[in-house]
């Protein structure tokens, strides 16, 4: 093939071959100068194209996919070129190439691309450098996106497990008032009716009504004794009988214990005690509810603490069992559904490392583990010693990952998750903060039903 002498002129004027010598100008006719239209699309993710380009007229974005977004990583200008990297490294594109601007392109194919790098000392350099460059960036990047999935998926669940108890409390405490005002309402009735002996006998009542334990009732069976402890009430002459019913019942008080109050009273006293009862047994549970839920919240502050290590230097003594444990609180809404199991052993030591990494880990192979049982499966964690490490297994019940496959799962950007769901990282630097970092190593097998990764991190580094 001959290429035109105004083509071939452009083509040896561009970067990559302007150092070419009169020896080396032959290379130049292994190609072919094409002209692609704006909108076509050169190469796409996770797709393979047996060509290498280089610009000459033109504009090129290349774009990458991260979590169902498109992200622009690079424009192509005139003189740079594009595809060597999946060539050298014989992979599928990493991202999307689409001309924008109408392109003239010198292009090779795969055989031609391999005889101009063996030919052509000068061009080969380059080409290497330039890959070399381009891999580090993207993967620099892409571990940047990784640590903030990681942080993401902490934010939505942390989030997700502080909604619950704020609205309860939020909820306990909106009713607070309006029980106290009901408290005070009838201690002012009632201190126009009752004697210091009767005060002395409710006050009892209501005491002993408070450290009852009541028995466990499904739904059905509580609002039977609602609905007979209320119309017992209601034909006693109680206002308000209704309201006041489900109160008793969650308080373990019966129709016999009520009655008997009742004939320890003065009659026009006992509607509203029964009334102040229900109040302030009411009450004592909303203080209750408020105290579970903040406790709650302080718990879920607690364990993103000990989830990021906030305050503390980065290499320090941790118990692993409080940072998995601090990694399932973070996860727990993706959790709901897993039947998750814990096998600890808690004699295993603490170790010198660096937590908040780790957690990385176990967020990682957690959240992958819950990907792989679709959510409602089994997954087991477990801790132990042997010799001088400290192991964490995590295992799945799931389908397993294909034998094809699995000697790819420690590759940079290697994934089996759909386009643009992850980075094709989070076990590359799972493999590094456990190997580099801490100078262990992660292991899996995988076998329909059961995908095991063992993690294993030296006790005594020397």
């Amino acid at each position: 093939m001959t290429m035109d002498p105004t083509n071939f002129q452009q083509v040896r004027s561009t970067p990559l071959f302007s150092e070419l010598t009169d020896a080396e100008m032959a290379c130049l006719e292994l190609g072919e100068v094409i002209e692609v239209p704006a909108g076509i699309v050169l190469a796409v993710e996770e797709e393979r194209t047996g060509f290498f380009h280089v610009l000459l007229e033109g504009e090129i974005r290349i774009t990458r996919t991260y979590d169902r977004q498109s992200i622009l990583m690079a424009v192509i200008k005139p003189g740079n070129f594009l595809g060597e990297t999946v060539m050298l490294l014989d992979i599928p594109w990493l991202a999307t190439a689409r001309v924008t601007k109408p392109a003239r392109l010198f292009r090779l194919n795969e055989e031609n691309f391999w005889r101009l790098l063996t030919t052509c000392r000068s061009v080969s350099r380059t080409i290497f450098r330039t890959a070399a460059n381009r891999m580090r960036n993207l993967e620099g990047y892409s571990q940047q996106r990784e640590k903030l999935v990681s942080l993401g998926t902490m934010a939505a669940g942390l989030a997700h497990e502080l909604n619950n108890p704020a609205a309860a409390a939020s909820r306990a405490a909106a009713h607070l008032q309006q029980t106290s005002d009901k408290v005070q309402s009838c201690l002012c009735q009632l201190g126009k009716i009752l004697g210091p002996e009767d005060w002395r006998r409710l006050l009892d009542a209501a005491q002993e009504a408070s450290e009852r334990k009541p028995p466990a009732l499904d739904h059905l069976a509580h609002s039977d004794r609602s609905e007979s402890i209320a119309g017992w009430l209601a034909a006693s002459g109680v206002v308000a009988a209704w309201e006041l019913a489900p109160t008793f019942v969650n308080a373990g008080l019966d129709q016999t214990w009520l009655a008997d109050l009742l004939t320890r009273l003065p009659p026009a006293g006992q509607a509203p005690a029964l009334s102040w009862l229900e109040a302030r047994l009411n009450l004592k549970s909303l203080v209750s509810q408020v105290e579970q839920s903040s406790g709650r919240i302080v718990e879920l502050v607690k364990a993103i603490k000990s989830y990021s290590y906030m305050d503390q230097s980065p290499m320090l003594e941790v118990d692993i069992h409080e940072g998995i444990e601090s990694t399932l609180t973070m996860l727990g809404h993706k959790l709901k559904n897993v039947t998750l199991i814990r096998a600890f052993d808690h004699s295993v030591p603490r170790i010198m490392a660096y937590g908040s990494e780790l957690n990385q880990v176990w967020t990682n192979l957690i959240d992958n583990a819950i990907d792989a049982v679709h959510g409602t499966g089994k997954i087991c964690i477990g801790t132990c010693r042997e010799d001088n490490q400290l192991v964490v297994e995590i295992v799945d019940d799931g389908p397993g990952i294909p034998p094809e496959v699995q000697s790819h799962m420690f590759e940079p950007f290697f994934t089996t998750k759909s386009v643009g769901t992850g980075t094709g990282l989070g076990l590359v630097i799972s493999n590094r903060i456990v190997g580099d970092r801490h100078g262990g190593e992660i292991e899996f097998e995988s076998k329909p039903g059961e995908t095991r990764f063992k993690v294993r991190l030296p006790i005594n580094r020397k």
